[in-house]
C-alpha cells in the first residue's frame, strides 16, 4: 500500500475507534495534532510521513480511553494488518510510546526527531484556548470538581499517583499544564507554547478573581 491511500486509510480506522469519545481525545483532537505536527516537522526537518502517521495513531491506545489495567495494540495490529514494512511499523509504535506525558517527576525527553515533533504537537493542543476547553471537557467527563480551594495541587506525582489522580481540574493546570512550555522539545514548539502558555496564565488570574467574587468592567473593579 502506497503512502497515501495508507494515511487515508489510517484516518478512516482512527475516526471510526474514536466515534462518540466525550473525553477531549476525539478525532478533532488528532486532526489538530496532525496538523501542527507537520507544521512544526517542516520546520524542524523530520520525516513527514512517520510524523503524520504516528500523530494519526498516537491516541487510539492511550490508557485514559482504554483503562489502566489493558495493554492495547491497536495501532501496531493496524499497521501490520495494512502490510506496512516491519521497520516503519517499530519506528511508529516507538514515536507513539515515547510522546506520553507521565507525571512531573518522569523524564520523558526523547532523541527520536519524530518523536520530539508528534510529543510537541500533542502537549501544544493542551495548552492555551484548545488546552483550557480540553482540561474542563475531561474533567467534567471524569466527574471531577471545577475546583476546590481546601485540596492543593500536588505537583511530584509518581506515574500512578498521576493516572490516578481525581483531584479538581483547576489543579491540572499546575501538575500538567503550566509546566509543558517548559518541556518542549523544538524550537518551534517552544515558540508556539509560550504563547499559549500566557494565555494561560491570564485566564487563571481571571478565574480566580471571579471566584474571589470581584466584579470587572473593562479591567475596573467595581
Amino acid at each position: 500500500m502506497d503512502k497515501i491511500n495508507l494515511i487515508s486509510k489510517t484516518e478512516i480506522f482512527v475516526k471510526s475507534v474514536l466515534d462518540g469519545d466525550g473525553s477531549g481525545h476525539d478525532w478533532w483532537h488528532i486532526e489538530r495534532v496532525r496538523k501542527t505536527a507537520l507544521l512544526i516537522a517542516k520546520s524542524e526537518g523530520a520525516d513527514l510521513f512517520i510524523v503524520e502517521l504516528s500523530a494519526l495513531l498516537h491516541d487510539i491506545d492511550d490508557w485514559k480511553l482504554v483503562g489502566l489495567k489493558i495493554k492495547p495494540n491497536k495501532a501496531k495490529q493496524w499497521l501490520i494488518n495494512c502490510n506496512v514494512d516491519p521497520q516503519i511499523t517499530e519506528r511508529v509504535c516507538t514515536v507513539i510510546d515515547g510522546i506520553s506525558f507521565k507525571g512531573a517527576m518522569v523524564n520523558t525527553d526523547t532523541n527520536d526527531p519524530e518523536c520530539k515533533v508528534v510529543q510537541d504537537a500533542d502537549r501544544l493542543d493542551a495548552l492555551g484556548a484548545i488546552g483550557i476547553a480540553r482540561a474542563f471537557n475531561y474533567g467534567g467527563y471524569k466527574g471531577r470538581a471545577l475546583y476546590d480551594p481546601s485540596i492543593k495541587p500536588e505537583i511530584g506525582m509518581t506515574v500512578e499517583q498521576y493516572k490516578g489522580s481525581t483531584a479538581p481540574t483547576i489543579n491540572h493546570f499546575y501538575e500538567k499544564l503550566l509546566l509543558l512550555k517548559d518541556r518542549m522539545n523544538t524550537e518551534t514548539g517552544r515558540k508556539m507554547a509560550l504563547q499559549r502558555h500566557n494565555f494561560m496564565v491570564l485566564y487563571l488570574e481571571q478565574f480566580y478573581r471571579e471566584w474571589n467574587g470581584e466584579r470587572t468592567i473593562n479591567g475596573n473593579i467595581l
